[in-house]
């Protein structure tokens, strides 16, 4: 059940209805039975691993609290099978080619096992909020008694399929405030669902008909039409998964329930470290906390710190996807770290260089120099294998003399045959840029109590934005990018 599809609209008003309408006591089993429901709407079956993955991790955390004597071995015991469930959904298929690439000059080689391994929907995050929770028993946080509050954390449905992440001593402590209806929520709510779904369907779903026929076919483009193509999928990816964290929220938001937020103006960040910082956030702060923290962090060596920095987005990549070109985007991430860290030691020791750093147009360039580092990080993040990432990076700097958009143009790209359209397409970039800063400024500023928009304007902004829904829907809109991880 995708949250851009008519069954969605139909069930969250219904499992809304009944929350409120039913005791107090009654609500937080309905919302259990109903992320259930939610997510053995794609494959029944894998109900049962949800299950056995909350039960597993709620018998640990109790053992790990009262078992002074073996609480980390009990640790060690729960993280290891969290991640060797991850492991063996996805990345199965990842080792044994991998391990059949090493093999290939013996003449050796390991069989694929003979049923298909499906990857169930959010066991990344599943894992990552389990993994999160143990390790925070084990240094001393109190366990969940009630196992259908611990249930609901784990599959509440809001977050349960791409995040934002949660924290349980954020979330628990909610589920016992189930009290009257909250129409300040209900408000909020409501705006956050239409303008993510506005983000998805009318920015996120028309760009990716640009971005997938660029990427199919990067032959067939100059290196200028794919820098076009690129910027195009930086605001492809972030309308789709902001959008999708706005949905998040805003149907959390209509039970009274708030989680965190994930994005922060992140193409405004002047350096790749502040990017982190503003980009896919309760994940940042995951990888910091239980994994660059844990490896030793920055209470080190610098050389072992860059290690461990490297590391963790090597391995945050690879979380992304078994496959090479992940791999390759999260060890890029760590480089650029790493390399931003050299440089604000070099301006440090040179006085010149730190007063340029504190002026306006060192300030604006970083940006775009960071925005375009970024964006050279999504041609792995986005390219099917590397043979691909290799032929669009060719592309993109080894530019034609030719600035012509008629290449673009003969793509057929969302059955608009007028090369006007894709000469127009920087201009649409523009806006789109503009709308991210617009979009990001005002839900920083409500969300921190700075900006209050009066009722009648924002029931007029959400019959616009649904008005602009029905109008500018493409035919097809594919599920959530996140969706995959």
């Amino acid at each position: 059940m995708l949250f851009n599809s008519l069954a969605y609209l139909i069930f969250l008003p219904i499992v809304v209805t009944l929350f409120w309408v039913c005791p107090k006591r009654c609500r937080t089993i309905i919302l259990l039975l109903a992320s259930y429901v939610f997510y053995m709407s794609w494959k029944p079956i894998y109900g049962l691993l949800i299950v056995g993955l909350t039960a597993l991790n709620y018998v640990f955390g109790l053992l790990i609290a009262s078992n002074e004597k073996r609480k980390k071995l009990l640790l060690t015991l729960a993280v290891a099978s969290n991640l060797l469930l991850l492991a063996y959904f996805k990345y199965t298929y990842f080792l044994i080619d991998t391990a059949n690439q090493c093999l290939a000059s013996f003449a050796q080689k390991i069989p694929n096992p003979s049923f298909e391994i499906i990857l169930p929907l959010g066991i990344s995050f599943f894992v990552f909020e389990f993994i999160h929770y143990v390790v925070d028993v084990y240094k001393g946080g109190k366990p969940v008694k009630s196992p259908i509050d611990f249930a609901l954390f784990a599959s509440f449905f809001p977050t349960q399929i791409a995040g934002p992440i949660k924290r349980y001593q954020d979330f628990i402590p909610q589920l016992s405030d189930h009290g009257s209806f909250k129409l300040k929520y209900f408000d909020e709510g409501l705006w956050l669902i239409i303008f993510g779904l506005f983000k998805k369907v009318i920015f996120a779903d028309n760009l990716a008909a640009v971005v997938n026929s660029g990427f199919a076919r990067p032959d067939l483009l100059t290196g200028f039409d794919l820098w076009l193509v690129v910027y195009a999928f930086a605001f492809e990816i972030y309308f789709d998964f902001s959008g999708y964290t706005d949905i998040a929220r805003g149907s959390a938001l209509l039970f009274g329930y708030k989680v965190p937020p994930n994005f922060n103006l992140p193409y405004l960040a002047s350096s790749i470290a502040e990017f982190w910082h503003r980009w896919h956030i309760s994940l940042s702060t995951w990888l910091r906390d239980y994994l660059y923290i844990p490896l030793g962090g920055s209470r080190c060596s610098k050389w072992f710190n860059y290690r461990n920095l490297f590391l963790t987005m090597a391995l945050g990549g690879l979380w992304h996807g078994a496959s090479m070109h992940f791999l390759i985007w999260g060890a890029y991430q760590g480089i650029m770290l790493i390399l931003h860290k050299e440089f604000t030691l070099l301006a440090e020791k040179i006085g010149a260089l730190n007063k340029l750093r504190q002026t306006k147009f060192f300030k604006l360039a970083s940006i775009l120099l960071t925005f375009h580092v970024v964006c050279i990080g999504w041609v792995f993040f986005r390219a099917s294998n590397m043979a691909e990432c290799s032929a669009i990076m060719q592309r993109l700097f080894f530019l034609e003399p030719s600035m012509s958009f008629s290449q673009l143009a003969s793509l057929t790209i969302v059955n608009i045959q007028d090369p006007i359209i894709y000469m127009l397409l920087p201009i649409v970039l523009a806006l789109l840029a503009g709308g991210q800063i617009l979009s990001g400024w005002i839900e920083s500023k409500k969300d921190s109590g700075g900006l209050s928009i009066p009722m009648p304007l924002r029931a007029a902004a959400i019959a616009v934005l649904i008005g602009l829904l029905i109008i500018f829907t493409p035919d097809t809109s594919p599920k959530f990018i996140y969706f995959q991880f």
